[in-house]
């Protein structure tokens, strides 16, 4: 523990305890090998809230300090291009700033009780430890959603970091570390691990982590969550995307062929918001789709770190071997591939931005292929295309193009789009901080970043305290 939590540990002393102690004890002796273990208390509460904020807000100047070599960093690692890497570092940083602020606002209802002299309210305390299992597609923000909120909220953050972008992991923990030590503060706060499948299992199966945050596919989310609820701990999932923009008839069609265009081969259609469907206004269908054939071919893809590619690699050579078995699969469900659909020949992980006209019952569009691929779908009636964004297993977003009020109101209303995220005249990536972030049904429910996302980080007691000298009881009951 820190050097200011001493005086609080002196009652150590009278157990025989002291700040070194030897761990095993063999045939009448003490003895011990191998390296220290450290013991934390599991949650960092003794610290107020708003001190706690402190530490996230210098956590916060620290990635700002060195914005640029990280965003080259992620750029670099993960493949994404150069400003998209500078942004998602900037998406940490915002999440400092905004949780500086929540550090302040971790407040409990005062709920009136109908009992005479009583005081009912709530109060939210730390879970403990929050686990964070983040992906390659976003190797740094998922982390800032998460633990910038779970340590404000007083909790100990362990992190996994994706196999495949280490460099990402080790660069923002030494950063994080750094702030720890410079206010001599526990290293255990926060803890970060490089490594495969068996480290998220073993966050997955520890009963002392009772909330773990998990980012990924459907599949492997589902098995996180069996894992978790076995041991009945909470999961956070954010998981696969199958994301719609439908354009009406009336839609600025401008603004909508730019906003489509960012939403499906932005970050090389690899991240969990990318536009995977979209459904165009039979009356519109062919204007549309000729101007966005004709950007597509406009797009330059290259190196991510140099100026002007808006397309780089898919991350893994896995990835582009998904992305042709992707386009097989395509093709035998009847699918026109109008632009790309083939792998450059290079030296990386190239592939070329494709549009797919294709008819919304191919089985293939109910499932999520990661990579630049778009599939184009033509409807009559706003009833109709509604429908079809929400006949896929996955809910995260969705976005309309139409200048009609009342048509707005339906799409995000009780009738219109089942996603968490619900657009109107933006693309479906690009989500702010200040909202929660996340998605329904296979998307996984969870909910990260902005409003009350925070209360999954905290567990909640309802309070009822009674300062009179009687004892009424709840809903009338006359006991003795």
């Amino acid at each position: 523990m820190g050097s200011d939590n001493h005086q609080n540990l002196e009652f150590l002393k009278e157990i025989g305890l002291g700040s070194s102690n030897i761990g095993s004890y063999i045939n009448g002796q003490w003895k011990a090998t191998g390296s220290s273990v450290t013991s934390v208390n599991p949650s960092n509460n003794q610290i107020p809230a708003p001190k706690r904020g402190e530490i996230v807000r210098q956590i916060g100047e620290a990635l700002r300090a060195k914005l640029d070599p990280l965003g080259r960093l992620v750029s670099l690692e993960m493949g994404k291009i150069l400003p998209e890497g500078i942004g998602e570092v900037q998406e940490i940083i915002d999440m400092c700033d905004y949780c500086v602020g929540l550090s302040r606002q971790l407040n409990g209802s005062i709920i009136p009780s109908e009992r005479p002299d009583h005081m009912m309210f709530e109060v939210w305390n730390p879970l403990g430890i929050v686990g964070v299992i983040s992906a390659f597609n976003f190797p740094c923000a998922v982390l800032g959603w998460n633990a910038c909120i779970a340590l404000v909220c007083g909790n100990c953050v362990v992190w996994k970091g994706a196999p495949t972008t280490p460099l990402i992991t080790i660069a923002v923990t030494k950063l994080v570390a750094e702030v720890l030590e410079r206010n001599k503060l526990p290293g255990a706060i926060f803890t970060s691990f490089c490594g495969g499948a068996d480290i998220g299992q073993a966050i997955a199966k520890d009963t002392r982590i009772p909330l773990v945050s998990f980012t990924g596919s459907s599949k492997v989310g589902l098995m996180v969550q069996q894992t978790v609820n076995e041991r009945f701990g909470k999961c956070l999932l954010e998981l696969s995307g199958n994301n719609a923009i439908i354009v009406m008839d009336d839609a600025d069609i401008k603004l909508a062929v730019r906003s489509i265009l960012f939403a499906a081969v932005g970050t090389t259609g690899q991240r969990c918001t990318t536009c995977r469907r979209l459904f165009l206004h039979e009356s519109i269908y062919t204007d549309v789709l000729d101007q966005l054939v004709e950007v597509y071919k406009q797009v330059k893809i290259g190196n991510p770190l140099e100026k002007g590619t808006l397309v780089g690699p898919l991350h893994t050579r896995t990835s582009v071997e998904n992305f042709q078995k992707g386009i097989s699969v395509i093709k035998s469900q009847g699918g026109k591939i109008l632009t790309g659909g083939s792998v450059l020949e290079s030296g990386g992980n190239f592939v070329q931005p494709t549009i797919v006209e294709i008819s919304p019952d191919a089985p293939v569009v109910k499932e999520e292929l990661f990579g630049p691929v778009l599939y184009v779908m033509k409807f009559q009636t706003l009833e109709e295309a509604i429908a079809l964004n929400n006949s896929v297993p996955q809910g995260l977003s969705s976005s309309i193009f139409t200048q009609r009020p009342g048509t707005i109101f339906k799409w995000i209303g009780p009738r219109g789009s089942d996603c968490g995220i619900v657009n109107a005249n933006i693309p479906t990536n690009g989500a702010e901080i200040g909202g929660a972030f996340g998605g329904e049904k296979a998307t996984g429910g969870g909910r990260e970043a902005g409003s009350d996302s925070w209360k999954q980080y905290m567990r909640r007691s309802t309070c009822t305290i009674n300062y009179g000298s009687e004892l009424p009881l709840a809903q009338g009951i006359n006991f003795g």
